[in-house]
Protein backbone atom coordinates (compact mmCIF):
# COMPACT_ATOMS: atom_id res chain seq x y z
CA UNK A 1 0.00 0.00 0.00
CA UNK A 2 1.47 3.08 -1.11
CA UNK A 3 2.22 5.80 1.46
CA UNK A 4 -0.79 8.56 2.30
CA UNK A 5 1.62 11.59 2.24
CA UNK A 6 1.48 11.38 -1.72
CA UNK A 7 -2.09 12.96 -1.17
CA UNK A 8 -1.99 14.40 2.48
CA UNK A 9 -0.07 16.22 4.30
CA UNK A 10 1.82 14.67 7.09
CA UNK A 11 -0.71 13.56 10.16
CA UNK A 12 -0.43 15.82 13.29
CA UNK A 13 -3.79 15.43 15.16
CA UNK A 14 -6.28 13.18 14.09
CA UNK A 15 -4.98 12.23 10.45
CA UNK A 16 -5.34 16.46 9.75
CA UNK A 17 -5.76 17.17 5.89
CA UNK A 18 -4.01 19.80 4.91
CA UNK A 19 -5.93 23.45 4.82
CA UNK A 20 -5.47 25.68 1.61
CA UNK A 21 -7.57 28.44 2.51
CA UNK A 22 -10.10 28.14 5.23
CA UNK A 23 -14.33 27.38 5.84
CA UNK A 24 -14.52 29.87 9.29
CA UNK A 25 -13.47 33.17 8.10
CA UNK A 26 -13.62 30.38 5.59
CA UNK A 27 -14.09 32.65 2.21
CA UNK A 28 -17.68 32.19 2.97
CA UNK A 29 -17.72 35.95 2.71
CA UNK A 30 -16.26 35.16 -0.79
CA UNK A 31 -18.40 32.32 -1.71
CA UNK A 32 -22.13 33.68 -0.52
CA UNK A 33 -20.88 37.43 -2.81
CA UNK A 34 -23.06 39.55 -0.99
CA UNK A 35 -23.20 42.92 -2.88
CA UNK A 36 -23.16 45.91 -0.39
CA UNK A 37 -25.51 48.38 -0.63
CA UNK A 38 -27.76 50.32 1.40
CA UNK A 39 -27.71 50.73 5.13
CA UNK A 40 -30.10 50.45 7.70
CA UNK A 41 -31.22 49.52 11.53
CA UNK A 42 -32.42 45.92 12.23
CA UNK A 43 -35.48 47.41 14.08
CA UNK A 44 -35.91 50.04 11.36
CA UNK A 45 -36.85 47.13 9.13
CA UNK A 46 -38.74 44.47 10.46
CA UNK A 47 -42.29 43.94 10.16
CA UNK A 48 -45.17 44.67 12.50
CA UNK A 49 -46.38 41.47 13.65
CA UNK A 50 -49.77 39.91 13.82
CA UNK A 51 -51.08 36.76 15.48
CA UNK A 52 -52.01 33.51 13.67
CA UNK A 53 -52.66 29.91 13.74
CA UNK A 54 -51.62 26.99 12.10
CA UNK A 55 -51.90 23.02 12.61
CA UNK A 56 -51.98 24.08 16.41
CA UNK A 57 -49.43 26.03 17.14
CA UNK A 58 -49.64 29.76 18.07
CA UNK A 59 -47.82 31.96 15.10
CA UNK A 60 -46.76 35.61 15.04
CA UNK A 61 -45.91 37.19 12.25
CA UNK A 62 -45.49 36.58 8.70
CA UNK A 63 -44.46 33.63 6.39
CA UNK A 64 -40.79 32.83 5.67
CA UNK A 65 -39.60 31.36 1.92
CA UNK A 66 -36.34 30.78 0.57
CA UNK A 67 -35.15 33.36 -2.08
CA UNK A 68 -31.45 32.90 -2.78
CA UNK A 69 -29.30 29.89 -2.64
CA UNK A 70 -25.01 29.58 -2.95
CA UNK A 71 -22.40 26.36 -2.54
CA UNK A 72 -18.96 26.32 -2.11
CA UNK A 73 -16.60 23.32 -2.62
CA UNK A 74 -12.71 22.98 -2.63
CA UNK A 75 -10.96 22.08 -5.57
CA UNK A 76 -8.81 19.15 -3.95
CA UNK A 77 -10.70 16.08 -5.03
CA UNK A 78 -9.62 12.65 -3.54
CA UNK A 79 -11.35 9.99 -5.97
CA UNK A 80 -11.83 6.39 -4.45
CA UNK A 81 -8.47 5.10 -7.00
CA UNK A 82 -7.03 8.00 -4.77
CA UNK A 83 -7.95 5.91 -1.25
CA UNK A 84 -6.94 2.89 -2.57
CA UNK A 85 -3.31 4.30 -1.95
CA UNK A 86 -4.08 5.20 1.57
CA UNK A 87 -6.23 2.43 2.75
CA UNK A 88 -7.27 -1.30 1.76
CA UNK A 89 -10.06 -0.75 -0.50
CA UNK A 90 -11.28 -0.12 -3.84
CA UNK A 91 -13.72 1.83 -6.16
CA UNK A 92 -16.35 -0.72 -6.45
CA UNK A 93 -15.84 -1.50 -2.72
CA UNK A 94 -16.91 1.92 -1.96
CA UNK A 95 -19.10 3.21 -4.57
CA UNK A 96 -21.61 -0.23 -3.87
CA UNK A 97 -21.40 0.42 -0.01
CA UNK A 98 -22.30 3.72 -0.32
CA UNK A 99 -22.17 5.25 -3.85
CA UNK A 100 -19.41 7.60 -3.22
CA UNK A 101 -16.89 8.04 -5.73
CA UNK A 102 -15.60 11.36 -5.29
CA UNK A 103 -14.77 13.33 -1.89
CA UNK A 104 -13.59 17.63 -1.47
CA UNK A 105 -11.14 18.07 0.94
CA UNK A 106 -11.41 21.77 2.02
CA UNK A 107 -9.18 24.27 -0.14
CA UNK A 108 -10.71 26.95 -0.51
CA UNK A 109 -14.49 28.84 -0.95
CA UNK A 110 -16.22 30.62 -4.29
CA UNK A 111 -19.22 33.00 -3.68
CA UNK A 112 -23.15 33.51 -3.83
CA UNK A 113 -26.39 35.01 -2.62
CA UNK A 114 -28.61 37.44 -3.22
CA UNK A 115 -29.01 40.36 -0.61
CA UNK A 116 -26.88 43.26 0.54
CA UNK A 117 -24.78 42.47 3.50
CA UNK A 118 -26.93 45.51 5.66
CA UNK A 119 -29.80 44.19 4.80
CA UNK A 120 -29.13 40.79 6.66
CA UNK A 121 -31.14 40.69 9.90
CA UNK A 122 -29.55 37.33 11.21
CA UNK A 123 -26.26 34.95 10.34
CA UNK A 124 -26.75 31.65 11.53
CA UNK A 125 -23.74 29.46 11.36
CA UNK A 126 -24.57 25.80 11.42
CA UNK A 127 -21.36 23.63 11.86
CA UNK A 128 -19.74 21.35 13.73
CA UNK A 129 -16.67 22.10 12.85
CA UNK A 130 -15.50 25.72 13.35
CA UNK A 131 -12.36 27.46 13.76
CA UNK A 132 -12.98 29.10 16.95
CA UNK A 133 -14.15 27.09 20.47
CA UNK A 134 -17.01 29.60 20.44
CA UNK A 135 -17.72 29.51 16.88
CA UNK A 136 -17.67 30.95 13.84
CA UNK A 137 -20.49 33.07 12.86
CA UNK A 138 -19.37 36.49 14.57
CA UNK A 139 -16.58 36.51 12.57
CA UNK A 140 -18.74 35.23 8.77
CA UNK A 141 -21.02 38.14 9.59
CA UNK A 142 -17.79 40.58 10.34
CA UNK A 143 -16.54 39.28 6.55
CA UNK A 144 -19.75 39.33 5.06
CA UNK A 145 -20.04 43.43 6.55
CA UNK A 146 -23.53 42.62 7.85
CA UNK A 147 -23.34 44.91 10.35
CA UNK A 148 -27.19 44.95 11.76
CA UNK A 149 -27.03 41.59 11.77
CA UNK A 150 -27.03 39.38 14.92
CA UNK A 151 -24.98 35.93 14.65
CA UNK A 152 -24.93 32.50 16.66
CA UNK A 153 -23.82 29.04 15.58
CA UNK A 154 -25.92 25.88 15.76
CA UNK A 155 -24.22 22.55 16.13
CA UNK A 156 -26.24 19.45 15.36
CA UNK A 157 -23.87 17.91 13.30
CA UNK A 158 -25.31 16.48 10.20
CA UNK A 159 -28.99 17.61 11.05
CA UNK A 160 -27.28 21.18 11.83
CA UNK A 161 -29.13 23.07 8.72
CA UNK A 162 -32.47 21.78 8.58
CA UNK A 163 -32.25 23.13 12.40
CA UNK A 164 -30.75 26.78 11.19
CA UNK A 165 -33.75 26.92 8.63
CA UNK A 166 -36.50 26.16 11.68
CA UNK A 167 -35.23 28.54 13.20
CA UNK A 168 -35.06 31.41 10.90
CA UNK A 169 -38.41 30.87 10.37
CA UNK A 170 -39.24 31.40 14.19
CA UNK A 171 -37.54 34.38 14.44
CA UNK A 172 -39.15 35.69 11.01
CA UNK A 173 -42.80 34.79 12.69
CA UNK A 174 -42.11 35.33 16.15
CA UNK A 175 -39.41 38.61 16.09
CA UNK A 176 -40.31 40.22 13.17
CA UNK A 177 -36.96 39.81 11.34
CA UNK A 178 -36.86 40.30 7.47
CA UNK A 179 -33.39 38.07 6.10
CA UNK A 180 -31.69 35.60 8.33
CA UNK A 181 -28.84 33.66 6.01
CA UNK A 182 -28.31 29.90 7.10
CA UNK A 183 -25.15 28.46 6.14
CA UNK A 184 -24.54 24.85 6.34
CA UNK A 185 -20.56 24.28 6.27
CA UNK A 186 -18.11 21.68 7.74
CA UNK A 187 -14.34 20.45 7.47
CA UNK A 188 -14.91 16.99 8.53
CA UNK A 189 -11.86 16.00 6.72
CA UNK A 190 -10.05 17.23 9.92
CA UNK A 191 -11.32 14.56 12.57
CA UNK A 192 -11.45 11.53 10.02
CA UNK A 193 -8.64 8.97 10.51
CA UNK A 194 -7.24 8.13 7.36
CA UNK A 195 -5.90 4.88 7.93
CA UNK A 196 -9.55 3.59 8.87
CA UNK A 197 -11.33 2.39 5.79
CA UNK A 198 -14.85 2.93 7.56
CA UNK A 199 -15.07 6.87 8.08
CA UNK A 200 -12.07 7.92 5.69
CA UNK A 201 -14.31 7.07 2.26
CA UNK A 202 -17.52 8.79 3.46
CA UNK A 203 -16.47 12.45 4.16
CA UNK A 204 -15.76 15.82 2.29
CA UNK A 205 -15.86 19.26 3.17
CA UNK A 206 -18.21 22.05 1.64
CA UNK A 207 -20.30 25.04 2.31
CA UNK A 208 -24.18 25.94 1.13
CA UNK A 209 -26.25 28.54 2.01
CA UNK A 210 -29.85 30.21 1.81
CA UNK A 211 -31.78 33.50 2.73
CA UNK A 212 -34.90 33.15 4.51
CA UNK A 213 -36.55 36.14 3.89
CA UNK A 214 -40.22 37.51 5.34
CA UNK A 215 -43.14 37.15 3.04
CA UNK A 216 -47.07 36.99 3.58
CA UNK A 217 -48.73 33.55 5.26
CA UNK A 218 -50.03 32.44 1.91
CA UNK A 219 -46.05 32.38 0.61
CA UNK A 220 -45.00 30.87 3.55
CA UNK A 221 -42.07 28.21 2.30
CA UNK A 222 -41.73 26.12 5.22
CA UNK A 223 -45.36 24.10 5.40
CA UNK A 224 -44.08 21.83 8.43
CA UNK A 225 -41.28 20.28 9.85
CA UNK A 226 -40.37 17.64 12.96
CA UNK A 227 -37.46 17.65 14.63
CA UNK A 228 -36.15 14.95 17.45
CA UNK A 229 -33.25 13.67 19.27
CA UNK A 230 -32.05 10.70 21.21
CA UNK A 231 -28.73 11.04 22.95
CA UNK A 232 -28.62 7.18 23.59
CA UNK A 233 -27.82 6.85 20.40
CA UNK A 234 -24.57 9.10 21.42
CA UNK A 235 -22.14 5.92 21.06
CA UNK A 236 -22.78 5.20 17.50
CA UNK A 237 -21.72 8.50 15.82
CA UNK A 238 -19.13 10.74 18.20
CA UNK A 239 -15.90 12.47 18.00
CA UNK A 240 -15.33 12.75 21.74
CA UNK A 241 -13.09 15.24 23.36
CA UNK A 242 -10.05 13.78 25.10
CA UNK A 243 -7.87 15.04 28.16
CA UNK A 244 -3.59 14.76 27.59
CA UNK A 245 -2.77 13.35 30.83
CA UNK A 246 -1.38 16.76 33.37
CA UNK A 247 1.20 16.47 35.87
CA UNK A 248 0.18 16.70 39.48
CA UNK A 249 1.81 18.94 41.93
CA UNK A 250 0.51 20.62 45.33
CA UNK A 251 -0.76 23.59 46.09
CA UNK A 252 1.01 26.25 47.13
CA UNK A 253 -1.86 27.48 49.20
CA UNK A 254 -3.06 24.21 51.52
CA UNK A 255 -0.17 21.67 50.16
CA UNK A 256 -3.53 19.66 48.30
CA UNK A 257 -2.78 17.55 45.83
CA UNK A 258 -3.63 19.36 42.70
CA UNK A 259 -4.01 18.44 38.61
CA UNK A 260 -4.32 20.66 35.98
CA UNK A 261 -6.67 20.38 32.66
CA UNK A 262 -4.56 19.19 29.83
CA UNK A 263 -4.62 20.63 26.62
CA UNK A 264 -7.88 19.11 25.26
CA UNK A 265 -8.11 17.73 21.52
CA UNK A 266 -10.87 15.30 20.22
CA UNK A 267 -10.81 12.02 18.80
CA UNK A 268 -10.98 10.53 15.25
CA UNK A 269 -14.40 10.09 14.29
CA UNK A 270 -15.88 6.95 15.06
CA UNK A 271 -18.94 5.71 13.68
CA UNK A 272 -21.18 2.27 13.96
CA UNK A 273 -22.25 2.44 10.27
CA UNK A 274 -24.64 -0.54 10.88
CA UNK A 275 -26.25 0.64 13.52
CA UNK A 276 -26.43 4.29 11.73
CA UNK A 277 -27.73 2.70 8.30
CA UNK A 278 -30.71 1.40 10.57
CA UNK A 279 -31.43 4.20 12.75
CA UNK A 280 -31.60 6.35 9.34
CA UNK A 281 -33.91 4.17 7.79
CA UNK A 282 -36.16 3.87 10.55
CA UNK A 283 -36.54 6.95 11.77
CA UNK A 284 -35.95 9.22 8.74
CA UNK A 285 -39.26 8.32 7.22
CA UNK A 286 -41.36 8.93 10.12
CA UNK A 287 -40.40 12.09 10.44
CA UNK A 288 -40.61 13.32 6.65
CA UNK A 289 -44.25 11.79 7.43
CA UNK A 290 -44.89 13.54 10.66
CA UNK A 291 -43.85 16.71 9.01
CA UNK A 292 -45.96 16.30 5.80
CA UNK A 293 -48.79 15.96 7.98
CA UNK A 294 -48.52 19.29 9.55
CA UNK A 295 -48.04 20.81 5.49
CA UNK A 296 -51.49 18.84 4.85
CA UNK A 297 -49.48 17.34 2.21
CA UNK A 298 -48.91 13.45 0.76
CA UNK A 299 -46.15 12.06 -0.31
CA UNK A 300 -47.09 12.08 -3.96
CA UNK A 301 -47.73 15.64 -3.77
CA UNK A 302 -43.85 16.39 -3.63
CA UNK A 303 -41.60 17.37 -6.37
CA UNK A 304 -38.28 16.83 -4.82
CA UNK A 305 -36.85 14.69 -1.70
CA UNK A 306 -33.77 15.71 -0.76
CA UNK A 307 -31.79 14.32 2.10
CA UNK A 308 -28.11 14.84 4.13
CA UNK A 309 -26.29 13.03 1.62
CA UNK A 310 -24.59 10.21 3.98
CA UNK A 311 -24.89 7.09 2.42
CA UNK A 312 -26.94 6.30 -1.56
CA UNK A 313 -28.02 3.22 0.48
CA UNK A 314 -30.17 5.38 3.03
CA UNK A 315 -31.13 7.99 0.81
CA UNK A 316 -32.80 4.77 -1.91
CA UNK A 317 -34.19 3.63 1.32
CA UNK A 318 -35.89 6.32 2.99
CA UNK A 319 -37.35 6.81 -0.67
CA UNK A 320 -38.38 3.23 -1.08
CA UNK A 321 -40.29 3.66 2.36
CA UNK A 322 -42.22 7.05 1.12
CA UNK A 323 -42.83 5.37 -2.49
CA UNK A 324 -41.14 8.47 -3.98
CA UNK A 325 -39.53 7.14 -7.57
CA UNK A 326 -35.97 7.39 -7.74
CA UNK A 327 -36.75 10.31 -10.36
CA UNK A 328 -37.71 12.99 -7.66
CA UNK A 329 -34.56 12.16 -5.48
CA UNK A 330 -31.90 14.76 -5.17
CA UNK A 331 -28.70 13.20 -5.09
CA UNK A 332 -24.91 14.62 -5.60
CA UNK A 333 -23.12 12.39 -3.47
CA UNK A 334 -21.31 10.52 -5.86
CA UNK A 335 -18.88 13.71 -6.16
CA UNK A 336 -18.44 14.99 -3.14
CA UNK A 337 -19.37 12.45 -0.25
CA UNK A 338 -20.68 13.28 3.25
CA UNK A 339 -20.51 17.19 3.57
CA UNK A 340 -22.41 16.91 7.26
CA UNK A 341 -24.30 20.10 7.73
CA UNK A 342 -23.23 21.45 3.88
CA UNK A 343 -24.51 18.54 2.21
CA UNK A 344 -28.75 19.64 1.73
CA UNK A 345 -28.36 23.41 0.64
CA UNK A 346 -25.22 22.22 -1.63
CA UNK A 347 -27.17 19.91 -3.27
CA UNK A 348 -30.85 22.26 -2.61
CA UNK A 349 -28.32 25.28 -4.42
CA UNK A 350 -26.88 22.25 -7.74
CA UNK A 351 -30.57 21.43 -8.30
CA UNK A 352 -31.34 25.25 -8.51
CA UNK A 353 -29.11 26.13 -10.63
CA UNK A 354 -29.46 23.17 -13.00
CA UNK A 355 -32.84 23.76 -13.42
CA UNK A 356 -34.48 21.04 -11.87
CA UNK A 357 -36.36 22.89 -8.66
CA UNK A 358 -37.90 25.80 -9.84
CA UNK A 359 -40.23 28.59 -8.39
CA UNK A 360 -43.42 26.89 -6.34
CA UNK A 361 -41.76 23.21 -6.05
CA UNK A 362 -42.16 21.25 -3.14
CA UNK A 363 -39.35 19.81 -1.56
CA UNK A 364 -39.23 16.99 1.59
CA UNK A 365 -35.76 17.43 3.43
CA UNK A 366 -34.19 15.83 6.19
CA UNK A 367 -31.09 15.92 8.26
CA UNK A 368 -30.09 13.09 10.59
CA UNK A 369 -26.75 11.97 12.49
CA UNK A 370 -24.34 12.48 15.41
CA UNK A 371 -26.54 13.15 18.26
CA UNK A 372 -28.21 11.05 17.66
CA UNK A 373 -29.93 14.10 15.96
CA UNK A 374 -32.62 13.77 13.11
CA UNK A 375 -35.41 16.73 11.15
CA UNK A 376 -37.30 17.30 8.30
CA UNK A 377 -39.53 20.19 6.55
CA UNK A 378 -41.42 20.57 3.76
CA UNK A 379 -40.56 23.21 1.77
CA UNK A 380 -41.30 25.09 -0.94
CA UNK A 381 -38.92 27.35 -3.33
CA UNK A 382 -38.96 30.59 -4.20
Amino acid sequence: MASASSLISPISHCGRVRNVGRLGSLGIARFLGIRRGRSGSVASRRRKVAWGDRAGRILVGMGSKLVGCGSAVPKLQISNNDLEKIVETSDEWISVRTGIRNRRVLSEALQMAQVTPEDVDIVIMCTSTPENLFGDAARVQRELGCTGAWAFDVTAACSGFVVGLVTASRFIKGGGYQNVLVIGADALSQYVDWTDRGTCILFGDAAGAVLVQACSGDEDGLLGFNLQSDGNGERHLNAIIKDEKAVDFRSSANGAPFSPPGKPSYSCLQMNGKEVFRFAVRCVPESILSALDEAGLAPSSIDWLLLHQANQRIIDAVASRLQIPPGKVLSNLADYGNTSAASIPLALDEAVRGGKVAAGSFIATAGFGAGLTWGSAILRWG
